[in-house]
C-alpha cells in the first residue's frame, strides 16, 4: 500500500500487479484443486433440477472417451473461478485503492461487495427457477412408443448440459451487474437519471434481445431473463438518482467552503492593508519628525551666520544662551 504523496515509478507499479495477480492465480489453482476434488458431488449439484424432473431411472450419457474428463475440469474450473471470486476483488482492490482519494475508496467499496453478490443472487434465480421450469418445457417434448411410431426419449449428453448450464449461470450472472454499471457510469457523470428514464422503451427491447441471445430458444428463459434485466435498470435508475443528489450536495458543501476561504482571505486582506497603512502613518511621521528637527537645525545654522556677519570682528551668537540647553537641541536636531 502506497501513499497519495509519493508517487511509484512504473517498475514498482508492474511489480505491485505482478505480485497482485501472482496471490490470485494461485488462490485459483488451490481452490480448482479442492473443486476437483469434489467435483462429482459439485457436478450433481447442477444436475439436480434436470435429476428431480426426469426421475431416478434415468441416466445421462457422453460419446467420447474424453468428455467426462473434460467435463470434471470444466465443472472444478468453473466452481473455482466463483469460490476464488472474492480474493481476485480483493487483490485488484489491494493494487487500485492507494491511486484513489478517500470519498473515491468510500464510493467504489460498496460496488466491490455487491458485484460478487449480484452474481450469486443471478446464479441463484437461473438455478432455482428458471432450470427447472426449462427443463420441464423440454422434457415435454418426449413421446411414449407405440404401434405407428417411435419414443422419443431424452439422452442427455454430460458436456452438452455442463455447457448449457454454465451458458445460463453466466447471463444471468452478468446481467445482474447492470445496476453496478450503470450506478458508476451515473457517478461519473457518462449517463443521467432523466436519460436512462427517457430511453426506457429502447432498453426494454434490448433487455430482451440481449436474452433471446443468451438463453435457450425458449420463452421460459427469454422472459425469466428479460424481466429481471428490467426491474435492475429500474432500480439502476433509482440509484443514479440517489448519486446525482449526494453529487450536487457534495458540490454545494465545497462551494460553501470555498466561499468561506474567499471571505477569510478578504478578511486577511483587509487587516494585512490597514496594518500597512498604520505603518506607514507611522514611518511618515518619523520622516516628518525628522524633516523638522533637520529644519530647526538649518535655521540655528543661519542665525549663528547672520549674527557673524553683522559684528564683524567681534562674533556675536544669537539663538539661545549658553546657560540653556542649545547644546542639547543642537544635538537632537543632527
Amino acid at each position: 500500500m502506497q501513499s497519495h504523496d509519493r508517487q511509484m515509478p512504473i517498475m514498482e507499479h508492474l511489480i505491485e500487479l505482478r505480485n497482485r495477480l501472482t496471490w490470485a492465480v494461485l488462490a485459483l489453482f488451490i481452490t480448482f484443486g479442492v473443486c476437483y476434488y469434489f467435483v462429482e458431488d459439485i457436478y450433481g449439484f447442477l444436475v439436480r433440477p434436470l435429476a428431480d424432473i426426469m426421475g431416478p431411472d434415468r441416466r445421462m450419457i457422453y460419446t467420447a472417451l474424453t468428455e467426462v474428463f473434460f467435463t470434471y475440469v470444466k465443472v472444478s474450473f468453473f466452481a473455482a473461478c466463483f469460490v476464488s471470486a472474492p480474493v481476485f476483488l480483493g487483490q485488484f482492490w489491494a493494487f487500485v485503492a492507494p491511486g484513489l482519494y478517500k470519498n473515491e475508496r468510500s464510493a467504489f467499496m460498496p460496488f466491490l461487495f455487491a458485484t460478487p453478490v449480484l452474481f450469486l443472487m443471478g446464479g441463484a434465480l437461473v438455478y432455482y427457477l428458471i432450470m427447472p421450469l426449462a427443463w420441464k418445457f423440454f422434457l415435454s417434448f418426449e413421446q411414449a412408443g407405440g404401434a405407428a411410431n417411435l419414443a422419443i426419449q431424452l439422452e442427455a449428453k454430460v458436456g452438452e448440459y455442463l455447457s448449457l448450464v454454465m451458458k445460463l449461470i453466466f447471463a444471468f450472472g452478468l446481467c445482474f451487474q447492470l445496476p453496478v454499471l450503470l450506478t458508476l457510469m451515473a457517478r461519473a457523470g457518462i449517463v443521467t437519471a432523466d436519460g436512462l428514464a427517457r430511453r426506457r422503451k429502447y432498453a426494454i427491447v434490448i433487455a430482451f434481445g440481449f436474452a433471446a441471445v443468451l438463453t435457450p430458444p425458449d420463452l421460459i428463459s427469454q422472459i425469466g431473463l428479460g424481466i429481471p434485466i428490467i426491474i435492475l435498470y429500474e432500480i439502476s435508475i433509482v440509484m443514479a438518482r440517489v448519486s446525482e443528489r449526494k453529487r450536487a450536495k457534495a458540490n454545494a458543501e465545497g462551494d460553501e467552503d470555498e466561499d468561506e476561504d474567499d471571505d477569510a482571505e478578504s478578511d486577511d486582506g483587509e487587516e494585512a492593508q490597514a496594518s500597512t497603512g498604520t505603518t506607514v502613518a507611522t514611518a511618515q511621521e518619523s520622516v516628518d519628525a525628522q524633516g523638522e528637527a533637520a529644519a530647526s537645525y538649518d535655521d540655528g545654522q543661519s542665525s549663528l551666520t547672520r549674527s557673524s556677519d553683522d559684528d564683524g570682528d567681534a562674533p556675536k551668537l544669537s539663538g539661545p544662551s549658553n546657560n540653556d540647553d542649545g547644546e542639547d537641541d543642537f544635538n537632537n536636531a543632527r
